[in-house]
């Protein structure tokens, strides 16, 4: 072998003796009992609150009434309102457009004369109806004194009918006008009533025919049922128009609507909700505009009694009087409202019919109730409280939950409560916990061990 091998071999077996002595003579490790302490956990307080609850949601503003102007009448437009402009505003009773009335104005004086002409045919008849009355009442007066004498009603001009006849003849005629029947009512073509009743018809029909004719002399002008914004038009001045024929879309601007659907549970949280005699219930309407949130004051009008067959969610009509009224912004407050006194003029826009808003409306009012961290709610409406070091597992009756918190009725939770927000894998009741306070006494604890 050669030197070099020799001197590789020394050192390879010199540090494999190293490395034995080394691991022969290093030190035992200090054996401690494994750690029993219990597992930390990190806790907030439950949040005991009174007062009414606030029940959120979303909806679409939606105009209350709409209505599309169609003309009635045929005819050529003869005016059109300088307002009848699409996204204008029109008020109640204004005029937006005239049909040219020249041919219902003839057509009412041509009906006017025929009830004048068959108001003379009525008295003419009635006339006539009344001399004939007369001249039966006279034939019935007559016919009775000749049944009891028949030569008392003969005509002193009459020589021939005063030549009496044999004693045996008056005597048979006598008897022959005993056994003879009275009369019964008479004809009513013999007072000409027949003739009275279709001249009342003629009239009748003159007069329907005049007021139809008024009426549409009315139609030529067509005005605003109620103030509003157009939201469409097609009315030229000088264009023909026909019945049926769409001029304009006008959307009452009185009062809007927000159709807010909301969850069993969550409507159950409005009172009265079904009870058309209680009180109003309040509710605010938010829209953002410009980065801002503005806000309008509305009140609950209306529930769907028939649940939306997509959603399965009732739908909540909210009421918004005076929409265009500019809004105020979410951090202020109406006039008096909340002890403020003075919230400043609105700034914003008015509700705009179709955009998508946030509602608050006023919910259930109640004498207690806890509000927690929404991390702090379990699986199966469970919470875990924190108590005496140890955890307990409790039910809650939850009324309300939105992104961050839940309020839930407070029966559960005594004074100052401690609910456990993190997760700590497997939990059961009556388990030993730490919490934060415990975890800085021990170290406080461990720290004065340390210096002894």
């Amino acid at each position: 072998m050669t030197r070099n091998r020799l001197i590789a071999l020394a050192i390879i077996g010199g540090a494999i003796a190293i490395a034995a002595l080394l691991i022969v003579l290093r030190p035992s490790p200090e054996e401690r009992p494994p750690d029993q302490r219990a597992p930390l956990v990190q806790t907030v307080p439950v949040d005991i609150r009174t007062g009414r609850l606030t029940v959120e949601g979303s909806g679409t503003v939606q105009a209350r009434e709409e209505l599309v102007l169609a003309a009635e009448i045929p005819g050529k437009l003869v005016y059109v309102s300088p307002n009848l402009i699409e996204g204008r505003a029109v008020s109640r009773g204004e005029v937006l457009f005239r049909i040219d009335p020249s041919d219902y104005r003839n057509q009412v004086a041509t009906a006017q004369a025929d009830v004048a002409q068959q108001g003379v045919a009525v008295l003419e008849a009635e006339e006539e109806a009344a001399l004939a009355e007369r001249e039966y009442a006279r034939f019935q007066e007559r016919e009775a004194r000749r049944a009891a004498n028949p030569f008392a009603g003969v005509d002193a001009d009459d020589f021939a009918a005063q030549i009496l006849p044999p004693a045996w003849l008056a005597d048979a005629a006598q008897s022959e006008s005993a056994e003879v029947p009275s009369e019964g009512a008479p004809n009513s073509l013999t007072l000409r009533l027949p003739q009275l009743q279709a001249a009342q018809a003629a009239l009748q029909r003159a007069r329907a025919q005049l007021g139809d004719a008024q009426l549409a002399l009315g139609r030529t002008t067509v005005r605003a049922p109620f103030a509003g914004l157009v939201r469409s038009e097609n009315a030229s001045r000088g264009s023909y128009v026909s019945p049926g024929q769409s001029l304009a879309e006008i959307v009452a601007s009185g009062t809007f609507d927000v159709v807010v659907p909301l969850t069993q549970r969550e409507a159950a949280l409005v009172p009265g909700l079904w009870d058309r005699t209680g009180e109003r219930i309040e509710a605010s309407v938010f829209a953002e505009y410009g980065g801002q949130r503005y806000r309008w004051q509305a009140y609950v009008d209306r529930a769907d009694p028939v649940l939306n067959p997509e959603t399965r969610t009732i739908d909540i009509f909210l009421r918004v009087p005076n929409p265009m009224q500019r809004g105020r912004l979410a951090a202020e407050q109406p006039d008096g409202e909340a002890g403020v006194e003075n919230a400043g003029a609105a700034t914003g826009p008015p509700l705009l019919v179709g955009s998508f808003v946030q509602v608050a409306i006023d919910g259930l009012a109640l004498e207690r109730y806890a509000a927690i961290p929404i991390a702090a709610l379990r699986p199966g409406n469970e919470v875990w409280l924190a108590r005496d070091g140890r955890l307990r597992i409790v039910a809650v009756d939850v009324l309300q939950r939105t992104d961050t918190e839940v309020f839930i009725r407070a029966e559960p939770f005594g004074r100052d409560a401690q609910v456990i927000v993190g997760d700590i894998g497997v939990a059961t009741d009556g388990m030993r916990i730490r919490t934060a306070d415990d975890a800085e006494d021990e170290a406080q604890a461990d720290e004065a061990e340390a210096e002894q």
